[in-house]
């Protein structure tokens, strides 16, 4: 099977990244930051960063690009992998799953982290949106992966923590895969289209077992 992984609260906790760099990028534009940034990892940047700034797209994007200059140097480097991850990956590898990453960030964030995890090598492509994308474009990554690996929806999962997730996997046929762990509610998932939800990575391998 085709095992396509979100990054962000799924394999890695990079809130402590994530939340830096948004400060540093708010700060920069005189923007007090909100107290809680749990809801900022997953979507979009710009989505996110619209409403703190009047929806001025010259101030959008200000704030990206110094989001993205504090994430390059620092940022990147900022999370950890949560429990039970990477014994996953192996048990997944060892299968005879393929494995890929589908994130909302870019790629040249996200290649670094990859290369930096321990199971890093397991996976056999990244997708990311372009840095200029306002979208976050995991229905789109879901459709090229399965083109890249000529791989059927049906023996196809999309795994992450968040409704974008879920509804990619919806617009490809492919299953979608919830997790509890991350930034996501059961609900923000079941409501998205997930066909499962889990509270724990050493639940993945059975839901993942020919019918």
């Amino acid at each position: 099977m085709l095992c396509l992984f979100d990054l962000d609260g799924t394999l890695i906790d990079s809130e402590p990244g994530i939340s830096a760099c948004i400060q540093h990028a708010l700060a920069k534009l005189d923007v007090p930051s909100p107290d809680d940034l749990r809801s900022w990892i997953g979507p979009p940047l710009r989505h996110s960063f619209a409403p703190l700034l009047d929806n001025d797209a010259e101030r959008i994007e200000a704030a990206v690009e110094y989001y993205h200059e504090r994430f390059a140097t620092l940022g990147w480097r900022e999370h950890s992998i949560y429990p039970g991850i990477e014994d996953l990956m192996a048990e997944l590898h060892a299968a005879g799953h393929r494995l890929a990453i589908v994130t909302s960030k870019p790629h040249r964030h996200a290649q670094p982290i990859i290369d930096a995890l321990p199971f890093g090598h397991r996976f056999e492509k990244l997708y990311g949106p372009h840095p200029s994308s306002p979208h976050s474009e995991k229905a789109s990554m879901i459709a090229a992966a399965l083109t890249d690996f000529d791989a059927s929806p049906h023996e196809t999962a999309m795994i992450g923590d968040r409704r974008f997730d879920m509804e990619g996997a919806v617009a490809n046929g492919v299953a979608g895969i919830g997790v509890l762990w991350g930034f996501g509610s059961r609900e923000e998932l079941e409501v998205a289209g997930a066909r499962a939800v889990i509270e724990h990575p050493a639940y993945l391998g059975a839901l993942l077992q020919p019918a």
